[in-house]
C-alpha cells in the first residue's frame, strides 16, 4: 500500500490466526510496531525516511488497506449508517504499507519512486496505489508509471486509481498499459436526506450527517455536481443539484417565513447499480490514444471501511467515496487471482480481469462510454478462470513505447537502463500494435478509415480447448462500422499454447468528437473472453 500510512490497532487488521510471514519476505517496520498481519512498515518524506512513522493520521491509508484486506469484522457502522460486517476483498492477506503521503506536503514524486523500490525488493505481490492526479503525464515524467515499470519487470502488478476529476473534464490519469488504471462506480447500497419544505414539496438527495451546529446555523443545503456521491457534514443538512436548489429557492422567495425541515438520513437499495460515479475521471487516454483507459471499474461511491481516529471525523469506521476506493477492490482481486496462479505475469492477471468484467453498457449508464466505464465492472470469481489471456512482457512494452516515439534518452528513464533500444521494426509499428485485453484507435474525423489489431491469445484453460467468436455491435454502430476477426476460430491443443489473430475495424467517416463501442467475445461452453473495441475521433476533451 502506497498512501497514508495505516492505524495498527483497528480490528481491522487483527492478526489473529496468522502465522509468520513468508520465509520470501524482506521487508522491515521502521518506528512502527508490525505483527503478522501487517507485515513490514515504512515512511518517507521529502526523499527522507529519517525518524518518521507509518502512522496513519488522515485515514485515507487505513480505508485502503482495509478494504484490500481487511478482516471481518461485525457491528460496524458510521453512526448506524451501512451497519453490518466490514471485510476486505481477500482477509486472508498480507499487508505492507509505505506511507508516501502527507498533510502537509501531499504525495511527492521521490517519495513515490523510493517506496516503489523498497516494496519491490521486500517482496511484495501486488501495490496498491490510490494516488492520482487531473491530468496523465508522459510515462517518463510519471512516478507511477516509472515504478510499476520496475514492478511489472519483476513480476509486481501495480493497481492505480484512475483520478477524480471527472466533474470539471479532467483526463484520465495513471494511463501506462503495464498498470491497471481502475475507475469507480456505484453499490446496491445508497444513503439520501430528505428536505421537507413549508409548502409540502419534497427533496431528495444524499446524505448530510448530524453534528454540531456550527454558526448558529440549525441546518446546510449545498449545491453539488455529484449528486451519486455522498457527504459528511457538520450539522443536519443534505447536498442537492442546482435543479433542485432552484426549486428550493423558488419557495423561499414566495414566503416571509420559509420553512424546512432536514429528516434523519435514510440507507436505500440502488437498483441501477453499477453505475460508474460521476466524479470518476473519464478517457480517452491523452497519452497513448491506442490504449484504452481507464481499464476498468470497481465499488467506489460510499464505502465505508477503517479509518484513523487520528484523523476526522473521530470515527473507527468511515464512509468515503472516489478512485481511492474503487482502487483497493482491484488491488485485492489481483491479489486473489495472484493465491491461484502464481506464476502469471502481471499482464496476464490485468487480461484475467479485464476479460471476465460485468459489461457496464446498461440504461443507468447511458449517457457515458467505455472511456468512462472501460472494459465493465469488476468480477473476480470469474478472474480467477479467465480460459484465455493476453500477456506482454517488458519487451513488448519497450517496443510499444519506440512505437510512440520515445527515444533512448526517454527510455532509460522508465526502464531504468541506459542500454535499452528499440528492437527492430518498432518504430514503424502503431502502439494499438500492443497484446492488450482491449483495442482503440482515434481516426481522423471526415475519412473513411481502417484500423487493424494484431492480437495472441494464451490458452490458460484446458488443454485442448475451442473458441469461436461473436462481434457485439448495436444496430447504430454497425451502420457506421464493420469489424472482421481472422481467424474466426482458435483451436488450442496444449496449455499456454499461443495463436494469433487479427481485429480489423474499417468505417465510414466519423463527425468530431464521436465514439463508437463494441466488443469481441471468443467463447466456448466455459468461457467468455470479452474484448471492449472502441474508435473515435479527437475532441476538445
Amino acid at each position: 500500500m502506497l498512501d497514508t500510512g495505516i492505524y495498527p490497532d483497528s480490528p481491522s487488521f487483527s492478526d489473529d490466526g496468522f502465522g509468520p510471514p513468508p520465509s520470501k519476505w524482506k521487508g522491515v517496520c521502521k518506528n512502527f510496531t508490525c505483527n503478522n498481519k501487517i507485515i513490514g512498515a515504512r515512511a518517507y518524506r521529502e526523499g527522507s525516511t529519517d525518524g518518521l512513522s507509518p502512522l496513519d493520521d488522515e485515514g485515507h491509508g487505513s480505508h485502503t488497506a482495509s478494504t484490500v484486506a481487511g478482516r471481518a469484522v461485525s457491528n460496524v457502522s458510521l453512526d448506524g449508517l451501512a451497519a453490518g460486517v466490514a471485510r476486505g476483498a481477500v482477509p486472508g492477506a498480507r499487508l505492507a504499507v509505505y506511507k508516501v503521503c502527507w498533510n502537509e506536503s501531499g504525495c511527492l514524486e521521490v517519495d513515490m519512486l523510493a517506496a516503489f523500490d523498497d516494496a519491490i525488493a521486500d517482496g511484495v505481490d501486488v501495490i496498491s496505489f490510490s494516488i492520482g492526479s487531473s491530468e496523465p503525464f508522459q510515462y517518463f515524467r510519471d512516478a507511477a508509471a516509472i515504478g510499476s515499470f520496475h514492478g511489472m519487470r519483476r513480476g509486481v502488478l501495480t493497481s492505480t486509481s484512475a483520478g477524480n476529476s471527472g466533474l470539471s473534464g479532467g483526463h484520465v490519469c495513471n494511463v501506462a498499459p503495464w498498470l491497471l488504471s481502475v475507475a469507480a462506480s456505484s453499490i446496491d447500497r445508497r444513503f439520501i436526506d430528505t428536505l421537507v419544505l413549508g409548502n409540502g414539496e419534497t427533496i431528495v438527495n444524499n446524505l448530510g450527517r448530524n453534528g454540531p451546529v456550527l454558526a448558529g446555523a440549525a441546518g446546510i443545503i449545498l449545491v453539488t455536481r455529484a449528486p451519486d456521491v455522498a457527504f459528511e457534514l457538520p450539522l443536519p443538512g443534505l447536498t442537492v443539484t442546482q435543479d433542485k436548489f432552484d426549486q428550493i429557492k423558488v419557495y423561499v422567495n414566495s414566503t416571509s417565513n420559509p420553512v424546512g425541515t432536514i429528516e434523519r438520513t435514510e440507507t436505500t437499495g440502488n437498483p441501477q447499480a453499477p453505475v460508474v460515479a460521476s466524479f470518476s475521471s473519464p478517457g480517452p487516454n491523452m497519452i497513448t490514444p491506442g490504449i484504452l483507459k481507464p481499464d476498468l471499474s470497481a465499488p467506489g461511491i460510499d464505502i465505508i471501511a477503517s479509518w484513523s481516529p487520528l484523523a476526522l471525523p473521530k470515527v473507527p469506521y468511515n464512509i468515503i467515496s472516489g478512485t481511492s476506493m474503487a482502487c483497493p477492490h482491484a488491488s485485492g482481486a489481483a491479489a486473489y487471482v495472484k493465491s491461484f496462479h502464481h506464476d502469471w505475469s502481471p499482464a496476464m492477471i490485468m487480461s484475467a480481469l479485464i476479460t471476465t468484467v460485468t459489461p457496464m453498457n446498461t440504461p443507468g449508464n447511458s449517457n457515458t462510454t467505455a472511456f468512462k466505464y472501460g472494459a465493465g465492472q469488476l468480477n473476480p470469481v470469474k478472474a480467477n478462470n479467465p480460459g484465455l489471456v493476453y500477456d506482454a512482457s517488458e519487451s513488448d512494452y519497450v517496443a510499444m513505447l519506440c512505437a510512440q516515439g520515445y527515444n533512448a534518452t526517454q527510455l532509460a528513464l522508465i526502464t531504468g537502463s541506459n542500454t535499452t533500444i528499440c528492437p527492430d521494426g518498432s518504430t514503424s509499428g502503431s502502439p494499438s500494435d500492443l497484446n492488450y485485453p482491449t483495442m482503440a484507435a482515434r481516426v481522423e474525423p471526415g475519412k473513411n478509415f481502417t484500423v487493424s489489431f494484431p492480437r495472441t491469445a494464451t490458452n490458460v484453460g484446458a488443454a485442448s480447448e475451442a473458441y469461436d467468436v461473436k462481434v457485439i455491435i448495436s444496430i447504430e454502430v454497425a451502420k457506421d462500422i464493420l469489424i472482421d476477426v481472422s481467424p474466426s476460430k482458435l483451436e488450442f491443443s496444449a496449455e499456454n499454447q499461443k495463436i494469433s489473430f487479427t481485429v480489423t475495424v474499417s468505417g465510414v467517416p466519423l463527425l468530431d468528437g464521436q465514439v463508437h463501442s463494441a466488443a469481441i467475445v471468443w467463447y466456448n461452453n466455459e468461457h467468455e473472453v470479452r474484448s471492449p473495441v472502441v474508435v473515435y475521433t479527437e475532441a476538445d476533451w
